[in-house]
């Protein structure tokens, strides 16, 4: 999330690169960092139709008007439901719910929780 946020913030979609200092708390971890870069990718890779699929399932909501937090814990959160298939949808959501309380507001928690149930359960994955 926090990696989709900074490309985003910065305008640099494809070209971020997290620095050697982005990673303080995960020194060592390879095989972590390794699925961070390839849950960033993939879902840049895919951004038109994940952006899709939000603003779908969104009704009244636009996807550019929402809060840029929340906005990105969907992006890489409908990638997973939609294109990782060694990850169930439930884990997928629940960790999507733990980010949404730590970075975002209260509020947003049952806001990001209906979509990505609506999304889920569109796409055959619950």
């Amino acid at each position: 999330m926090q990696m989709l946020f900074q490309s985003e913030f910065t305008g640099k979609d494809h070209e971020f690169i997290p620095p050697d200092d982005f990673w303080p708390d995960k020194k060592g971890n390879e095989e972590l960092k390794k699925f961070a870069d390839d849950l960033y990718r993939g879902t840049r890779e895919n951004l038109a139709e994940i952006d899709r699929v939000v603003q779908e399932a969104a009704e009244n909501w636009d996807v550019k008007r929402m809060a840029a937090v929340d906005r990105n814990i969907l992006r890489f959160t409908v990638y997973e439901i939609l294109y990782r298939k060694d990850i169930p949808s439930a884990v997928t959501i629940n960790e999507a719910l733990e980010i949404a309380k730590k970075y975002s507001s209260l509020e947003s928690v049952p806001f990001i929780n209906g979509l990505l149930d609506k999304i889920a359960r569109d796409h055959g994955k619950v």
